[in-house]
C-alpha cells in the first residue's frame, strides 16, 4: 500500500536515543533485510528493526522522501536509495552486486511489511538465486493486524491485495471470488471504496457478513461489522469513512442449502412459486420454520436469482 501511512498526530514519539549500533545485532555481511515499518503509530517499531537500519550499508525504499523522514524521527543516518515498482528490474541486477561485494542491505516500504502489495519481490527472488541470505525483520502488516480483529475465520484465508481500477476487471475477480469458502481479505484506496462495495453487494449479496479496518494504528483507526449493504450505507453516510486506507474482510461463502432442510426448501419453493416478492417470501418462510432471515433471504439469492 504501501500499507498506510507513517507518523500519527497526538502520538508520543518513541525513540531510543542511546542506541548504539552495536547494541542489538551484529550485522553479518552480505545480508539482505526485510524489514516492517510502521503503517501508523511509530511507537510500532521494533528494537530490532531500528538497529539493524543503524547497521545495514544502505537502505532500499519505496519513497526516500518519505522514508527520510521516518529515518530522521530515529537519529538513523544509513544512506538510501529508491527501490519501487518503475526500476525494480533494474536495480535488482545492482542491489545483487553489492551484496555479492559483501554489503549488507535493507529493504522497507513505504510502510508495513515489504513485498504485500509492496515492491521487493523480483529482489528477494533474485537475491535467493544468488544463494544470499534473506533476513526478515518482522514487525506492522495491515493484512495480519485486520485479519486478528475482524471476528471473522481465521484459521484459512485468501489474501488478494489491490483488485484492479477498472470497474469490469474488478467485477470479474470478485466474481472469481463470489463462492470462495475462505475469509477474503483485500486492501483499498479511498476514492474506490464505495465502488467496491457496491460490486460486493450486486456479487455476494446485500447479506454476506464483512468487516471494513480503516487507517489501523493512527488516530483515526475505525473496525466496523456488518453485512455488504449496511457496511455500504454506513460509508455512504459519513464522508469521514471515506478517507484513508482500507483492509476489507468478506467472510467465506457458506452453503446454506447444504443445513437446511428438504422441508424448509418446500415452503420457500412454493412461496417463491406463488409469486410473491422474494423478501416476502423469505420473510413468510422464516417466521412458518423459525428460520435466520438473513441466511434463508441469502440461500434464496443463490437458489432463485443465480442459477
Amino acid at each position: 500500500m504501501g500499507e498506510g501511512q507513517e507518523g500519527g498526530k497526538g502520538q508520543r514519539p518513541y525513540t531510543l536515543s542511546k542506541l548504539k549500533r552495536s547494541s542489538f545485532i551484529n550485522t553479518p555481511t552480505g545480508t539482505l533485510y526485510i524489514i516492517a515499518t510502521p503503517i501508523g503509530n511509530l511507537a510500532d517499531i521494533s528494537s530490532r528493526a531500528i538497529a539493524t537500519l543503524n547497521t545495514v550499508d544502505a537502505i532500499a525504499a519505496e519513497d526516500t522522501r518519505h522514508s527520510l523522514r521516518l529515518l530522521q524521527h530515529f537519529n538513523i543516518t544509513t544512506p538510501l536509495f529508491a527501490l519501487h515498482e518503475h526500476n525494480e528490474r533494474d536495480s535488482a541486477v545492482r542491489i545483487i552486486e553489492r551484496l555479492q561485494a559483501g554489503q549488507s542491505l535493507a529493504i522497507i516500504s513505504d510502510a508495513g511489511t515489504p513485498l504485500i502489495s509492496d515492491p521487493g519481490y523480483h529482489v528477494v527472488k533474485a537475491a535467493h538465486a544468488a544463494d544470499i541470505n534473506v533476513c526478515p525483520i518482522p514487525g506492522p502488516c495491515a493484512l495480519i493486524m485486520a485479519l486478528s480483529v475482524a471476528g471473522l475465520p481465521t484459521d484459512r484465508f485468501i489474501f488478494e491485495g489491490f483488485l484492479s481500477a477498472k470497474s469490469t476487471a474488478r467485477q470479474l475477480q470478485l466474481q472469481a471470488l463470489a463462492k470462495e469458502p475462505r475469509t477474503i481479505v483485500l486492501y483499498e484506496a479511498p476514492h474506490r471504496i464505495i465502488d467496491l462495495l457496491v460490486d460486493l453487494i450486486t456479487l455476494f449479496g446485500p447479506t454476506r457478513e464483512m468487516v471494513i479496518a480503516r487507517e489501523l494504528s493512527k488516530t483515526f483507526e475505525t473496525i466496523k461489522t456488518g453485512t455488504t449493504a449496511s457496511i455500504h450505507d454506513w460509508v455512504l453516510s459519513d464522508k469521514n469513512q471515506q478517507k484513508g486506507e482500507f483492509v476489507v474482510l468478506i467472510k467465506g461463502f457458506e452453503n446454506e442449502q447444504a443445513t437446511i432442510s428438504d422441508e424448509v426448501l418446500k415452503i420457500l419453493d412454493i412461496l417463491v412459486a406463488e409469486k410473491l416478492p422474494l423478501k416476502q417470501a423469505v420473510s413468510l418462510c422464516a417466521k412458518i420454520t423459525d428460520h435466520s432471515k438473513n441466511k434463508l433471504y441469502q440461500l434464496a439469492l443463490q437458489r432463485y436469482h443465480h442459477e
